[in-house]
């Protein structure tokens, strides 16, 4: 079997996460790190996006969990990006997120989780 691996790096969106009294008023900036490993299962075609898995709706996706409601725990949050793109992209055998809060603490650069799924 042969795979191909797409991966976005630092997808920032607005989310409303966490549990401190500020971020429950205000949304805050999150990064999101992700790799999707892919079967291949056909020749790609250059002119036909069908015959390749578009990276498009992976962030889609990946924005859509991230935006829609209020989370709590980052822990929470990419637990559900993991199971979003699992369920919606039957093709992707191995999922890895790190989603981080850039604005946590002031002596860091990021705080974050990161998991790894494999079907």
């Amino acid at each position: 079997m042969t795979t191909r691996r797409i991966f976005i790096n630092n997808l920032v969106v607005q989310a409303s996460i966490g549990m401190l009294d500020h971020e429950l008023i205000h949304r805050q900036p999150l990064h999101i790190d992700a790799e999707f490993d892919t079967t291949i299962t056909q020749d790609v075609q250059d002119e036909d996006i069908g015959t390749v898995l578009d990276y498009r709706q992976l962030r889609e996706a990946l924005i859509d969990v991230s935006t829609t409601e209020h989370t709590n725990l980052l822990e929470t949050l990419v637990e559900r990006l993991a199971e979003r793109i699992q369920n919606d992209f039957p093709t992707v055998e191995r999922v890895k997120i790190r989603a981080s809060k850039p604005e946590a603490f002031a002596d860091c650069d990021a705080v974050g989780i990161e998991i790894e799924r494999s079907r």
